[in-house]
């Protein structure tokens, strides 16, 4: 998303942002901010550049809704009062499943669905009916090659000055650029932000020659910032599934929502139907490791940006999340035998710590079975790669918002903490502006 600010009055909202596939209309072109990606993070972030009544910003595009906990809120140092606001703001109508909290609780039910009043699904691209449409310009289809940078002689600066980009479905040779605007002095005023997730962003930056300089070299890409840990830190939040086989002639209304988070792992638990044939009726019950010790590596496969990258989570490799996923194992299995979900399942209800399985077994189970919750975070992280403002280091005019910069998963679905991060770090960089 490009964003360009200019004194037009505002549209209502619900008006759609200028979308286009036609790169024409960005290349060669310059904006106040480049947004990468149109995601959980990138549409709240363009929707809130693009509300001062100056800026132009652009974005290239290629679960459940809950807070994140307290301890990572602290950890990653938000401010609690402006990241309570603008939880408030994205929350605005939006109410709990069970009617209770969308805090992060021990003990409820984790999360909520974002529907409109007709019952529909929403999704962050929404978000961008709340900015100004006349600053914002999605670009569709189009997959972001690198990132621009140039010196500053005086003060020997490397500055990001836009990107490099391409047609999805086009030829790596065709090539287009979009570009930030520039002051007299010939310094970004803007930034070109990251926000291409997980997988994306780490990509981008090893494109653009900020990461290990032997794994650049490699690829003959030229060293900009020799930065080890970009690629470094990845990590998921693995789980564990059970089937169970329920008696239909004890099916309630609804299945039991057994749902939670426990007390010593930070879990959670969620059960439901899950139809397999017409005859047969299978019942999930799953388990997440919230905060694993096991991570991994992000590289580059190639050059050409439309290709994954070679990515390694290592699940369960660390001790302690092996043995924390047995212990998971063992709670769901103590969950099973409880008396309202052994009486949905139609077995018989035992003692909670009589174990039908070892931990050897569960082990194998855990080692076999483990399954991904989608969560990726890491790659970028705070710390290592930017600081707390979210920049890059090394350079100037470049940051990163989004999952990648998590060194930790905040807990339960990242959704909600990444749409508010997107706000959070857009009010934060108008207000840097302000200042300046």
């Amino acid at each position: 998303m490009t964003i360009n600010y200019d004194n037009s009055t505002m549209r209502q909202r619900k008006t759609v942002p200028h979308m286009t596939s036609d790169v024409n209309e960005v290349s060669g072109k310059s904006f106040d901010y480049i947004v990468i990606g149109g995601g959980t993070a990138g549409c709240p972030l363009a929707a809130t550049l693009s509300r001062q009544s100056s800026r132009r910003a652009s974005a290239i595009n290629g679960g459940f809704c809950s807070r994140a906990s307290e301890d990572f809120v602290e950890k990653v140092a938000w401010d609690k009062e402006r990241y309570a606001a603008e939880f408030s703001f994205l929350e605005a109508g939006v109410f709990p499943y069970n009617g209770f909290s969308l805090d992060h609780i021990k003990g409820t039910k984790v999360g909520a669905s974002v529907f409109d009043e007709q019952g529909r699904r929403e999704t962050s691209a929404d978000l961008l009916e709340a900015g100004n449409p006349n600053n914002i310009t999605v670009l569709l289809n189009a997959t972001v090659k690198n990132v621009i940078f140039h010196r500053k002689g005086d003060r020997n600066e490397t500055i990001a000055g836009g990107i490099r980009f391409i047609k999805s479905n086009g030829n790596l040779s065709e090539t287009y650029e979009a570009h930030l605007k520039q002051t007299e002095n010939s310094c970004s005023r803007g930034d070109v932000i990251l926000a291409a997730g997980a997988l994306g962003s780490p990509q981008i930056l090893l494109s653009s020659g900020i990461g290990p300089h032997q794994h650049l070299k490699n690829f003959n890409i030229e060293l900009v910032v020799d930065l080890d840990a970009v690629g470094k830190g990845m990590k998921d939040n693995p789980g564990i599934a059970l089937l169970a086989d329920p008696k239909p002639k004890n099916f309630p209304p609804e299945p039991p929502k057994v749902v939670g988070i426990a007390d010593d792992f930070k879990i959670i638990i969620e059960a439901g139907i899950l139809p397999v044939s017409s005859n047969a009726t299978v019942m999930p019950i799953a388990a997440k490791l919230a905060f694993p010790v096991s991570e991994g590596t992000l590289e580059l496969n190639s050059t050409d940006p439309r290709e994954n990258p070679s990515v390694t989570f290592n699940y369960l490799a660390n001790e302690k999340d092996l043995a924390e996923c047995v212990k998971l194992s063992q709670l769901l299995e103590r969950v099973v035998r409880s008396e309202s979900v052994a009486f949905f399942l139609g077995i018989e209800c035992k003692r909670k710590d009589e174990l039908m399985s070892t931990e050897d077994e569960l082990r194998k189970l855990c080692k076999k079975n483990v399954r991904t919750f989608y969560h990726y975070h890491g790659g970028c992280t705070m710390g290592s790669v930017v600081d707390k403002d979210y920049r890059v280091y090394g350079v100037k005019g470049l940051r990163v918002v989004d999952g990648s910069t998590f060194f930790e998963s905040p807990g339960t679905n990242p959704m909600a903490t990444l749409l508010m991060l997107g706000r959070y770090q857009g009010m934060k960089i108008l207000q840097e502006r302000q200042n300046a």
